[in-house]
């Protein structure tokens, strides 16, 4: 039942969605980066404060690693929700365990291992089959780029996995990943403001590139990104924790329905039917993907599952 947990967290992975979809609207990718980042950090410290840990790390290189790729899978995720519609964003986002059983398989091949089976291969050509029926449908310039950027953040994303997977063999416990990927995100995204702005002073539109004034709305909408993040995370983390393993790792794909039935509710967006086949070609694929991953004992951890958003 414990595994039930990440019920809870699609869901408010889902709702974080729509509130960076709504925010993108007043504010940069680089400024909601930025502020979720810092309200992470934030309330992670709180929490190591009150439980009475410690923030000291001996991994500082493998946690700015982790960070950097982190961040600009982060970044490039906040990007195409702001350019797609939201299921089709989550979708290609959530193909992580494809791209995992890829790189396992395509190191297994490397080193010549014997005994390779065919779920990698089925699940990675049936997720490819998948994107190409998701993405036929957009006929729009922006949304077959924004389609791309959401697939090279699942790349990262999956990247990402393996190597906090690696950290926490090593003893690093999950808050502290947490805690330096939020710092990360939040020195990235001010940085990559004032760094707009800079460029911005040099054209025509440097009136356009600001940070811009946080209203009733803005900060509300920040607010929730950060705290529902955070909440989603601890959720998450748990459901790995003490829930079973595959069955977690599966619920997670309830976030692409969850997400489609926002898309319906607040922007009324209709999907092609190809679209819809695509989606449920690409949850078929990341079950086999899941289970592939179980098998040979490298799918994410719970380290994972805390520092996958």
């Amino acid at each position: 039942m414990q595994s039930l947990w990440m019920l809870v967290a699609s869901f408010l992975f889902s709702i974080m969605g729509v509130c960076v979809k709504l925010a993108s609207v007043d504010y940069s990718t680089s400024e909601i980066v930025a502020y979720r980042g810092a309200i992470g950090m934030l309330m992670i410290a709180m929490l190591v404060r009150w439980q009475g840990g410690t923030l000291r790390t001996g991994m500082p290189y493998h946690h700015i690693g982790r960070g950097l790729i982190g961040v600009i899978a982060l970044w490039l995720w906040f990007y195409a929700i702001s350019k797609l519609p939201l299921a089709m964003a989550v979708t290609l986002n959530y193909m992580s365990p494809i791209w995992i059983a890829a790189m396992l398989l395509g190191a297994a091949w490397w080193r010549k291992q014997p005994g390779l089976t065919w779920q990698p291969v089925g699940a990675i050509l049936m997720g490819f089959v998948g994107v190409v029926l998701l993405l036929r449908p957009s006929i729009h310039a922006d949304q077959v780029i924004g389609g791309i950027i959401a697939l090279v953040s699942g790349m990262l994303a999956a990247w990402a996995y393996m190597q906090v997977r690696q950290m926490g063999l090593m003893g690093e416990p999950e808050y502290r990943v947490v805690f330096y990927f939020s710092m990360t995100c939040a020195v990235a995204g001010l940085a990559g403001t004032v760094f707009s702005k800079s460029i911005g002073a040099m054209g025509s539109s440097a009136q356009n590139i600001v940070w811009h004034h946080l209203d009733t709305r803005g900060v509300l909408l920040l607010l929730a990104i950060g705290l529902t993040a955070a909440m989603a995370q601890m959720a998450m983390t748990r459901a790995y924790r003490l829930g079973n393993t595959l069955v977690t790792a599966n619920l997670q794909y309830v976030g692409i329905v969850f997400s489609s039935l926002w898309d319906v509710l607040i922007w009324e967006e209709s999907l092609a039917w190809l679209s819809w086949v695509g989606i449920a070609v690409i949850l078929c694929s990341g079950l086999i993907a899941t289970f592939y991953n179980a098998k040979t004992n490298t799918a994410p951890t719970p380290s994972d599952a805390i520092s996958s958003e």
